[in-house]
């Protein structure tokens, strides 16, 4: 049987001491609803369905997705972090004063719809593809807390709201007056890689990070295929090369200036450790 007493302060506390429970307590404003939440509480005990929620109920959004980048994160691509960073900051901004057992699908479908219909920092309607990657941010993060961190949830509140769509995939090709004003332009540059790059990006559709990070091993230009072992799904790829694309890896990677110790097709400067990474030259440039 619970015991239910007032408080100092004019509130009510319900203690619940039950054989092979952990003793549990909860403060109400009211004595009715003190003994509602002991009666419950009780009958969960009895049936075996207890579970402890004090650990969600003060768990604020906000630390739940600072733990969320300390652990969690650190785990996954660097622009993963940085895009899931950006995410959180906006979460925090809109239901980060919400406990984790707060935060019901009506609030978060609420937070959906406000984000479809703002303005973002560039003046641009914000992305149906950015929403729904900022609920899935969070929807994974109820993920964890429910199976990792004990916190007492008994459900994901994301789950079941309905997701903006990712929208169409970007099929934009540049006309080939815009690609001869384009490779002018690039041929203009000090470091042929600059326009090796884009023209393998062209022939390729590769991202910007897949060319950047290609070692001489991932390229065979006999066979004309690109294995990709870092991509964005985590899945490794053969990419088939063009007849241009080809004979601009052969040239990258008869490359004479490169140093016999370095690996990558497209090499940067030595850093401070002396160690050279990928040449960054493309995105400095502000192309691709």
């Amino acid at each position: 049987m619970a015991t239910i007493v007032k408080t100092p302060a004019g509130s009510w506390k319900a203690v619940i001491r039950k054989t092979g429970w952990p003793t549990t307590a909860k403060t109400f404003r009211t004595k009715r609803d003190a003994q509602d939440w002991a009666r419950r509480t009780e009958d969960e005990m009895v049936r075996g369905v207890y579970i402890q929620r004090s650990a969600s109920e003060r768990m604020t959004l906000e630390v739940a997705l600072k733990r969320y980048l300390a652990d969690v994160t650190p785990t996954k691509k660097p622009s993963t972090q940085k895009s899931e960073r950006h995410k959180a900051n906006t979460l925090i901004e809109h239901l980060g004063k919400y406990s984790l057992a707060a935060l019901t699908p009506e609030l978060i479908a609420n937070f959906r719809d406000t984000r479809l219909n703002s303005i973002g920092h560039r003046g641009q309607p914000i992305s149906p593809n950015t929403v729904r990657l900022e609920l899935a941010l969070l929807g994974h993060l109820y993920t964890v807390a429910i199976q990792e961190w004990g916190l007492g949830l008994t459900y994901n509140p994301v789950q079941n709201i309905r997701k903006p769509s990712p929208g169409e995939g970007r099929d934009r090709r540049l006309s080939p007056d815009e690609e001869k004003r384009l490779f002018t332009v690039l041929r203009q540059h000090s470091n042929p890689m600059l326009a090796w790059i884009a023209r393998i990006a062209l022939e390729t559709g590769m991202r910007s990070s897949e060319i950047l990070t290609l070692t001489r091993s991932q390229v065979d230009v006999k066979r004309r295929v690109v294995l990709l072992t870092d991509t964005k799904n985590n899945e490794a790829r053969l990419v088939p090369l063009t007849q241009s694309a080809t004979e601009v890896f052969k040239q990258a990677l008869n490359n004479p200036v490169r140093p016999l110790e370095c690996d990558l097709v497209f090499f940067g400067e030595p850093g401070k450790d002396g160690k050279r990474g990928p040449w960054y030259g493309l995105t400095r440039q502000g192309v691709g």
